[in-house]
């Protein structure tokens, strides 16, 4: 069978390449390939990855679409400029999930404007986020946050996504001072309500430019149906939100967990489509608002490399040697040199089961303290200042989910039950934490295929979704490796 369709992501260390047939809006999975990233010419690795589908019999209709994902490029450097430090704070991290951009620093009115220029001098942010004030409300500090910009002539794009009333003077500021910007709808139009989408795909835009002039995607990007590259953890997403929700034509399979461990964070999101049936103020205020349909946090000292001896520094080296899947002598020691290892060496796999063994206990841990802090949880004690009640379910409401997604090498490489096994044993003892009340499904990523379905899922939906659901069911047959 041709493969008229071509999915690929391109890694800082690999490009994957993934192969489909569309027929009558059905995607049919015939392979996927991988090549070490050749970051002179994306073209070359691209290339060895298509190389590696044709050699499993595989070829490619003469009209075949090619997508991308990246991961590549590292994220784009952001400063968050807003008026109250929570709320600035929450959305800054709301706009740039997905988006391509590392949040730097969150900086509000109550400091004081030579610090905010400071800050802005010192971290030298390829995006500023302007935003402050809901429709209506404050624009004295987003005014004087823009003049303090136009001041400093900055090489940064500015996202105006502040109070609407206030946008049109911001614009005019900046532009007579030859700063970059683009307006998009206020992130915050009201204190119940986050609009992070219109912001995050300008971010993205941004994102796309930039890894076209450091990676030398440029050509390559010229080669794809749609010349643009998703941000790969935004594609992952995308895929999840689309499984969850559904589309117009094609039902969703509910409420989601998705659980993403790479080398340096252990990122847990979750998509619960029923919260969007609730009215704006039934949401409750933004800086605590968990009752968003499309939620996620990222653990950014959980990695199994880059950041491996944070696990044993969150949770203590007992922890892991108790959370390993056989018996073995393995000291607490032992457990920080192992983790002290992956973190300067990671390149390295492990040799022999009690190393494997370990990994699956530092994932498992990493996995575990991810799930609780993402998830809400009963209070223990009746606080009457708050108004909270002992016994009382607060945070996001996990309780009802059936589904939960795993990516990232672990689930890959290691062997499925045991990979399986060390994500069952995080929902095993839920406490006071509102994770799922009965075990969910678990479903591994093996054949790397979430990132590609999350791309297509902005062309094809309808098809998407229809096989993401065989995939998550087992019925798509996996990848030849």
């Amino acid at each position: 069978m041709l493969a008229n369709i071509l999915v690929y992501d391109v890694g800082s260390t690999y490009t994957k390449a993934a192969a489909f047939r569309l027929d009558h809006d059905e995607f049919t999975f015939l392979g996927r390939g991988q090549s070490p990233t050749t970051l002179e010419n994306i073209l070359e690795g691209a290339g060895k990855a298509e190389a590696a589908i044709r050699a499993q019999g595989v070829e490619f209709d003469k009209f075949v679409k090619r997508y991308s994902s990246c991961s590549a490029a590292g994220g784009l450097r952001m400063v968050a400029l807003g008026y109250m430090p929570r709320v600035t704070a929450k959305a800054a991290k709301e706009v740039a999930m997905t988006a391509g951009a590392r949040v730097m620093q969150v900086v509000s009115a109550d400091e004081p404007l030579d610090y905010r220029q400071e800050v802005l001098m010192e971290i030298n942010p390829d995006i500023i986020l302007l935003s402050g004030g809901t429709d209506g409300g404050d624009e004295t500090c987003v005014l004087e946050n823009a003049d303090m910009i136009c001041k400093l002539h900055t090489k940064a794009t500015v996202i105006i996504a502040c109070n609407k009333y206030a946008q049109r003077d911001v614009a005019e500021k900046l532009g007579k001072a030859g700063v970059n910007y683009v307006r998009v709808p206020n992130i915050m139009p009201t204190i119940h309500e986050l609009n992070v989408k219109p912001a995050r795909e300008a971010i993205h835009e941004q994102f796309i430019k930039q890894i076209t002039r450091a990676k030398g995607l440029l050509d390559f990007r010229d080669t794809l149906a749609d010349r643009t590259v998703v941000p790969t953890p935004g594609a992952v997403l995308l895929a999840s939100e689309l499984l969850a929700k559904g589309t117009y034509e094609e039902e969703g399979v509910g409420s989601l967990i998705l659980v993403d461990i790479g080398g340096a964070t252990s990122d847990i999101h979750s998509a619960l489509p029923e919260l969007d049936k609730l009215a704006i103020e039934e949401r409750g205020l933004v800086i605590n608002n968990e009752k968003q349909f499309s939620y996620r946090t990222v653990e950014g000292n959980l990695g199994l490399r880059v950041s491996a001896t944070g696990i044993p520094e969150a949770v203590g080296p007992n922890a892991i040697i108790r959370a390993m899947d056989m018996e073995s002598d393995v000291t607490p020691d032992q457990v920080l040199d192992f983790a002290q290892h992956l973190e300067d060496h990671p390149d390295y796999i492990p040799q022999g089961e009690v190393e494997k063994s370990l990994e699956r206990a530092l994932a498992t841990c990493a996995v575990n303290t991810a799930l609780r802090r993402h998830a809400g949880h009963y209070i223990e004690k009746a606080d009457p200042i708050m108004g909270l009640l002992a016994g009382e379910a607060v945070g996001r409401d996990l309780r009802n989910v059936e589904r939960v997604l795993c990516v990232g090498g672990i689930f890959v490489h290691s062997d499925e039950d045991k990979a399986k096994a060390l994500v069952r044993r995080c929902f095993a003892e839920p406490g006071i934490s509102l994770l799922p009340l009965y075990e969910p499904q678990v479903i591994l990523d093996r054949s790397y295929l979430l990132y590609a379905m999350g791309v297509l899922g902005k062309h094809y939906p309808d098809a998407a979704l229809r096989f993401l659901k065989k995939y998550v069911s087992g019925e798509a047959a996996p990848a030849t490796e």
